[in-house]
């Protein structure tokens, strides 16, 4: 760069580093004057619709995406970045073609083959995603993805199963936390699979070890978000907005049935599904310009009650529209919304909440019993089972408290088990709630060929089924010291501990 510094190659290189080193504003900027040096310089779009999407610039890294599209890249290296800020956009059916061509122009490299995998999964494509994910775990025996992604979309049996193969790949990288907690989470799920519940609890506590000893859990935070909810339902229900939209939130803790919910209601012709959005936090947080370097924190709910509702309102449905090209109504199925739904229905007028419940032991567990991206730290509580535990006891105390304060037109509790044990009932209740007539294709959900990038990916592509209800009485023993903290919270009563 000193020697010649419009040479584009140095800007572009230099931007890697930075982006290596999290540095996402310089490296977005270096990679700007890539481009503004060389404009065809395919490379250095796609690179800096990386950078944007890290910056939760999503409209723009969109954009910087099919830039470096329409320029045709033919190295792996380019095709799969497109992909991959594609599927972080949300818009995995247009990801998937890239990812597809990455793999086909650099056969060699397992990286590739297991994004290309994870948008067959979330596309539907189960067989293909299996056998994406068995040429990542060929092509590279010690990367600890393939594998345990198999695992998790595929059943376990006494015959036939990978324990075997797993075991050995957890004694090789017991060492790294990151690769353990992945290895000891598909060796959970293995065993679940062959109804060995103790196992199944052994091996998430032997997974979860090493990084619950490095993040940084401090449920005092998670208190302070929580309260700054329960005072944000009392202050905001007064304060109008003129924003138009009525998009339907569906939300609560995780593994509640919040995906489920999404594909019923999206099922309609009237809901579009526009996947799990930050959409609405960011426009909040930029909005308040609270100082932390949390996107949603208590700072930020408090700061809520002084921002334009209607600008709040409006540029979260700019947003929406922007970098997803949805022109009607949608489900935006963040369960993190839950925390702002005040802030939500004050700024949106017309649109919906929907909260998920579901058993508190069920809850519990399915929450301690998922690994959660650990990028992420608003999940955090899920390392111990004790930490959910204390988790749910605030959830509850906050959802009740919105119950009593916030409005029944626009806000309402649905629980997982009566969707599944009365799919019509709750299905013509939610369309009605929405301001929508009954489609008999909502209990087709199973059908939605939409894609879906949650954990429940493989289980909404089936009919409903019963057999997670009261899941939790097959682990009961070992959830005790964390039971004994929902019951002495009144989450949890003696008489349903009792034996069923």
């Amino acid at each position: 760069m000193k020697a010649d510094p419009s040479d584009p190659e140095a800007a572009f290189l230099l931007g890697l580093v930075a982006g290596e080193h999290a540095n996402h504003a310089r490296a977005e900027a270096l990679f700007a004057a890539a481009i503004q040096r060389l404009p065809d310089f395919s490379a250095a779009y796609a690179q800096r619709a990386r950078s944007l999407i890290a910056l939760s610039r999503r409209s723009e890294a969109v954009e910087a995406a099919r830039a470096a599209a329409a320029l045709y890249p033919a190295d792996a290296f380019t095709l799969d970045t497109i992909g991959v800020v594609l599927s972080r956009a949300g818009l995995h059916a247009e990801a998937l073609p890239f990812y597809a061509r990455a793999t086909e122009a650099e056969p060699g490299h397992s990286g590739f083959h297991y994004n290309h995998a994870a948008a067959l999964q979330f596309a539907g494509d189960m067989d293909a995603a299996r056998e994406a994910y068995r040429l990542c775990a060929a092509t590279d025996p010690e990367d600890t993805r393939g594998l345990p992604a198999i695992v998790q979309i595929t059943k376990q049996t006494p015959e036939a199963n990978e324990v075997e193969a797993l075991e050995a790949m957890f004694a090789r990288q017991a060492n790294d936390p990151d690769a353990a907690l992945l290895i000891g989470h598909a060796l959970a799920k293995a065993h679940e699979d062959m109804k060995q519940p103790g196992a199944a609890l052994d091996w998430l506590a032997r997974a979860k070890a090493g990084k619950r000893a490095l993040i940084r859990h401090e449920p005092r935070v998670d208190a302070a978000l929580f309260e700054a909810a329960i005072r944000a339902a009392s202050t905001l229900p007064g304060r109008t907005s003129s924003a138009a939209g009525a998009p339907v939130f569906i939300c609560g803790m995780p593994r509640t049935g919040t995906t489920l919910v999404d594909r019923i209601l999206s099922s309609h012709t009237g809901l579009s599904p526009a996947g799990e959005l930050t959409d609405f936090a960011l426009c909040l947080k930029r909005m308040t310009k609270t100082p932390s370097n949390l996107v949603l924190d208590a700072a930020t709910l408090d700061a809520a009650a002084g921002v334009d509702l209607t600008a709040l309102g409006g540029g979260y449905m700019a947003s929406v529209r922007a970098s997803l090209g949805i022109e009607g109504r949608f489900t935006d199925k963040m369960p993190l919304n839950i925390l702002l739904a005040p802030v939500i229905l004050a700024a949106l007028p017309e649109a919906r909440v929907i909260c998920l419940r579901r058993h508190p032991a069920d809850t519990l567990l399915s929450n301690y019993r998922q690994m959660f991206a650990t990028s992420f730290s608003y999940y955090n509580y899920a390392y111990t089972l004790e930490d959910t535990a204390r988790y749910y006891v605030q959830f509850d105390r906050m959802v009740r408290h919105f119950e009593t304060m916030l409005p029944k037109a626009r806000f309402t509790v649905v629980h997982y088990e009566r969707v599944v044990m009365d799919l019509e009932t709750e299905a013509r209740r939610l369309l009605a709630f929405c301001a929508l007539p009954f489609e008999e294709q909502c209990l087709a959900f199973h059908e939605n060929t939409a894609p879906v990038a949650t954990a429940s990916s493989a289980q909404v592509r089936e009919p409903l089924y019963t057999t997670a209800l009261n899941r939790w009485r097959r682990y009961e023993a070992g959830l005790k010291p964390a039971l004994d903290i929902l019951e002495a919270a009144g989450c949890l009563t003696p008489a349903e501990r009792s034996p069923a």
